[in-house]
């Protein structure tokens, strides 16, 4: 084996969690690839829930009770139940009472049925133009202040716990990211946040549980950003990770672009993947079992600056587009276009999140700018 900063990283984390009676797992050797091609790790399904997905419900409205904040810009779930309850709804206003895009500082919290009214759940000048809400296992939620240039940790009761800063400019989107040990390509139990940055081009990873590097580092660089701001804001965006890959997979909307960088637990280091021009192939520090790279899903139509993303219960992915009319469109993690459903004439959703167990149950949110609400996609 090489010796490499990484890899020396990695036998202390390992060591660490071996010193907390946890257990690591080293990955069998394999060569990086596309998380649908790798044994064991992701079966393909080429069933289209966006087909299945007939009714659309409205949840409630996300404008905040204490200060009027709206226009919703991202959704997330709740993981567990603890103060907060599991399948609640955790959503970002990126606008102020007025409407003025990137002033809005609130994090609300709906029940996942009809007729939900908002809750806030956070409201500091320290999330000013909140683009991106993630939950943590432990329901913690962190809010990525687009025009605060911070990512601030809130504890389940809504507290400010920790604000999290350079090298982060422009966060645009989070996700908690925490592969277990149970997955074979996991070296180590971690449990990160990623933030995607408009300003810089790069995602930033920082551990939260003690295992892992613990302060910012901009693990992914080299994504496109159009320096815009407001709605009309393009970057990396819409990170949606999936476990059973160890993948995350980010939205380019500048290059109209779905990349996965894999074995995403396992970025140790600055720079360690970098995007490159034009946004469909990519330079990767280390070339050994396990190491992370970039893949390319698909580039080009029918993607048009697409900013939120989820990833389906079943591995799929779902993106929505911000320009031409309101668009989401479904596809593989090989980039097999499954299906698409305009939605209206002009874009307005900027957040997306899916619930489900299997292909006949799964249900997908979206937030809705135009009237500030949140909406259910049923089958």
């Amino acid at each position: 084996m090489t010796f490499n900063h990484r890899t020396s990283f990695a036998a202390a984390a390992v060591l660490a969690l071996a010193a907390c009676g946890g257990n690591s797992t080293v990955p069998p050797p394999a060569g990086v690839a596309a998380p649908a091609t790798e044994p064991g790790m992701q079966r393909l399904d080429n069933t289209s829930i966006l087909k299945k997905l007939t009714k659309d419900v409205v949840i409630g409205s996300t404008v905040d009770p204490t200060n009027g904040d709206q226009g919703p810009h991202s959704i997330s779930l709740v993981q567990n139940n603890y103060v907060l309850k599991k399948g609640q709804l955790v959503v970002c206003n990126f606008a102020d009472k007025t409407g003025t895009a990137g002033q809005g500082s609130t994090i609300e919290v709906l029940d996942p049925k009809p007729g939900s009214s908002p809750v806030t759940f956070a409201r500091y000048k320290a999330i000013t133009g909140c683009a991106g809400a993630a939950t943590t296992d432990a329901n913690d939620v962190h809010g990525a202040g687009l025009t605060s240039g911070l990512d601030v940790a809130f504890s389940a009761a809504g507290k400010l716990s920790k604000r999290y800063g350079t090298p982060i400019k422009a966060p645009f989107s989070n996700a908690d990211v925490r592969c277990t040990t149970a997955i074979s390509r996991c070296l180590y139990a971690a449990e990160y946040i990623f933030v995607s940055d408009a300003g810089t081009g790069s995602l930033v990873s920082f551990s939260i549980n003690n295992i892992g590097h613990p302060n910012e580092l901009a693990v992914v660089g080299g994504f496109a950003v159009n320096g815009q701001q407001g709605w009309s804001a393009l970057g990396p965006s819409g990170l949606s990770y999936y476990y059973p890959a160890d993948t995350i997979y980010v939205a380019d909307g500048v290059d109209n672009a779905i990349v996965g960088i894999t074995h995403t637990s396992n970025l140790l280091v600055k720079d360690e993947v970098v995007v490159q021009p034009g946004g469909t192939t990519f330079k990767c520090k280390y070339h050994g079992s396990g190491d992370p790279c970039g893949v390319l899903v698909k580039a080009g139509s029918p993607l048009n600056a697409p900013v939120a993303m989820t990833v389906l219960p079943n591995g799929n992915l779902v993106a929505a587009n911000t320009q031409g009319p309101e668009m989401l469109v479904e596809l593989t993690p090989t980039g097999t276009v499954l299906a698409t459903k305009t939605l209206g004439k002009t874009p307005h959703i900027f957040g997306l999140a899916s619930r489900g167990t299997n292909d006949n149950n799964t249900v997908l949110f979206y937030t809705d700018n135009k009237h500030n609400t949140v909406h259910e996609l049923e089958q």
